[in-house]
């Protein structure tokens, strides 16, 4: 398993329509061969600032499956237009984890 994590700057004042439209595309993400689990999450330092954060099986669900994909290009075709750039895309592994117990 191994953690994506894309960083996505949306156009001032598109938040809310960029979040319609992001419901609407993880249905594509979520049908993907080797997906496990996504969380999209806003920036607490600018509102205009998203990390979608994606858990994949195996590198190549991600680079040779989804991004390959129709479904990838329909899932870029709901969310371009609230783009102000191309989403930063970094990918890692893991190297020692914990959570709270309380």
């Amino acid at each position: 398993m191994f953690l994506e994590i894309v960083s996505l700057w949306i156009r001032p004042g598109q938040q809310a329509g960029f979040e319609q439209a992001f419901a609407k595309a993880q249905r594509l993400l979520v049908g993907a061969r080797g997906y496990l689990a996504h969380d999209l999450q806003c920036s607490l330092d600018s509102d205009q600032n998203y990390a979608l954060l994606i858990e994949w099986r195996l590198l190549e669900d991600s680079t040779l499956g989804f991004r390959k994909s129709g479904d990838f290009e329909r899932w870029l075709e709901l969310l371009q237009g609230f783009l102000m750039e191309a989403p930063q895309i970094h990918r890692y592994r893991a190297v020692a984890t914990g959570r709270c117990q309380a």
